[in-house]
């Protein structure tokens, strides 16, 4: 695949209320700098001569500008993004010439993606519609129910990470539904516009999300083996 039809969403316009910082969670200081331009140089070297295009919240345009100037970090194109991801996902796909092949959307607060595993999720669109990286779930788990909760089989659950990645024109076609609650990510969006042919790849257990403090000093240890 030519990655000048790759265009890579990197979504990042969320407030981060569940991190409990004065600044959402991907502004915070990963080791040298923001966890957002980790992000971005990470998704930069999975897939050199791609495109990458930022979702930010507007509230935060002049903020990204003046940190990326004193790092000495060369941005992106900036989309705004929306009042939940659905949209700001939607945003960022109405700025994507329409030759393009491929998108992938990644979360901006996972900083430790790597070309191993992006190469996976974008390889496995030769069978299918779109590939979703995953992991194994390693605690046990519990289904609530009216009666309080009973024990699942975890071996028949997978996490799911990003990036998530799809064929152009399908995934613009699964934006055009309106917005619905059960969107929990891009491949709800492609399965309920009928695109289920979905395939789920290995994910990488260092990929994890930023969404507490504590996951700041993981992601550190994790950035000194990857």
């Amino acid at each position: 695949m030519n990655p000048k039809y790759i265009y890579n969403v990197i979504v990042a316009a969320g407030s981060g209320s569940r991190f409990g910082a004065s600044l959402p969670k991907q502004f915070c200081i990963l080791e040298d700098r923001p966890v957002l331009m980790h992000t971005i140089e990470n998704m930069q070297k999975a897939l050199p001569g791609s495109h990458i295009i930022l979702v930010l919240n507007p509230d935060f345009f002049e903020y990204w500008d003046e940190i990326c100037r004193k790092y000495g970090f060369y941005s992106p194109k900036i989309v705004a993004g929306g009042n939940n991801r659905w949209q700001s996902v939607k945003n960022a796909i109405s700025q994507i010439p329409h030759d393009a092949e491929i998108i992938t959307i990644h979360d901006g607060a996972r900083p430790i993606v790597d070309k191993a595993m992006v190469c996976r999720v974008i390889n496995a669109l030769d069978n299918g519609f779109g590939a979703i990286p995953v992991v194994p779930i390693t605690d046990s788990l519990r289904q609530l129910n009216k009666s309080g909760s009973m024990p699942v089989n975890r071996e028949l659950y997978r996490a799911v990470q990003t990036p998530q990645a799809f064929h152009a024109s399908k995934l613009r076609e699964a934006y055009t539904l309106p917005y619905d609650s059960s969107f929990t990510d891009d491949a709800s969006v492609m399965s309920a516009a009928g695109y289920d042919d979905l395939l789920i790849v290995d994910g990488d257990s260092y990929n994890i999300k930023i969404t507490h403090p504590l996951d700041i000093e993981i992601a550190s240890i994790y950035l000194r083996y990857k």
